[in-house]
């Protein structure tokens, strides 16, 4: 059993949870950051790492690029991270000594952990960690927790039923809230209009969405969205997101929005 399966069976143990305070203002416009630039993102809550409530990755656990010449990440990778929170996730990173952008909370609050000039260290592959931004989104994907969302007020979570990676068809496992899916939409479509990130996933020959490792991913020759499965065997996540659809849905709204 990995440290975050462990980790993540005792949180569920304790029933005093309390959901943490978020300085955030609803509907204000929020930023994230690129080399201590503010990228403006079209979502209503989000938490940087030196605000109050933030979240951070501590120095010494990702590649620092301070004062470097501006990074260029042409990969945006999606992860879940097995916890049942954000803030639980970004404690179980810095123990093991490895670092994520940005975590997804299961009410859709954004947090960014650190700038994206620095190479988090998240992917399981050099060309990953060098070329990409990650996020981990708050999904314990085993269906023995949806008891614990309920109580502790998020309410079920979607089950995934069909979800396929590296040819083999997953037993059910917990989904993301429809919360969570816009706001990894509205972070997709602010990197794609300010760091040029392509609106693309990894295909197949015959055009549909590739759901095992994917070449261009192992040797950082791909642009655009995709997942950690596409690096390795060894990993399955993000099973059951549906890459074509969502990347569909970011293009769309890039013509009926004048967010930017």
């Amino acid at each position: 059993m990995t440290y975050r399966r462990i980790w993540t069976e005792r949180q569920a143990e304790i029933s005093d949870y309390k959901p943490p305070q978020k300085p955030f203002l609803e509907g204000k416009t929020n930023f994230v950051v690129h080399n201590g630039n503010f990228i403006p993102i079209d979502w209503p809550k989000v938490v940087l790492w030196d605000e109050p409530g933030g979240l951070m990755i501590t120095p010494g656990k990702y590649y620092d690029n301070s004062g470097d010449e501006d990074r260029e990440p042409s990969m945006f990778v999606n992860h879940w991270d097995v916890c049942l929170s954000a803030e639980s996730c970004a404690s179980v990173l810095n123990k093991r000594g490895i670092s994520v952008h940005f975590c997804l909370d299961n009410d859709g609050t954004i947090y960014q952990l650190l700038d994206t000039q620095h190479g988090a260290w998240h992917c399981s592959k050099y060309h990953g960690n060098k070329k990409s931004i990650g996020i981990e989104i708050s999904n314990a994907y085993y269906l023995k927790y949806q008891d614990w969302y309920v109580k502790n007020g998020f309410g079920e979570r979607p089950i995934e039923t069909e979800g396929v990676v590296h040819g083999k068809k997953k037993d059910p496992f917990l989904g993301f809230y429809p919360v969570q899916l816009e706001a990894l939409k509205a972070l997709w479509k602010a990197f794609h209009l300010s760091l040029g990130i392509p609106l693309e996933y990894p295909e197949n020959p015959d055009g549909t969405s590739c759901t095992t490792v994917y070449k261009g991913c192992e040797d950082g020759t791909f642009e655009g969205f995709c997942n950690h499965y596409n690096f390795t065997k060894g990993k399955i996540d993000c099973a059951g997101l549906d890459m074509p659809k969502l990347v569909g849905e970011v293009s769309s709204g890039l013509f009926c929005s004048d967010s930017f």
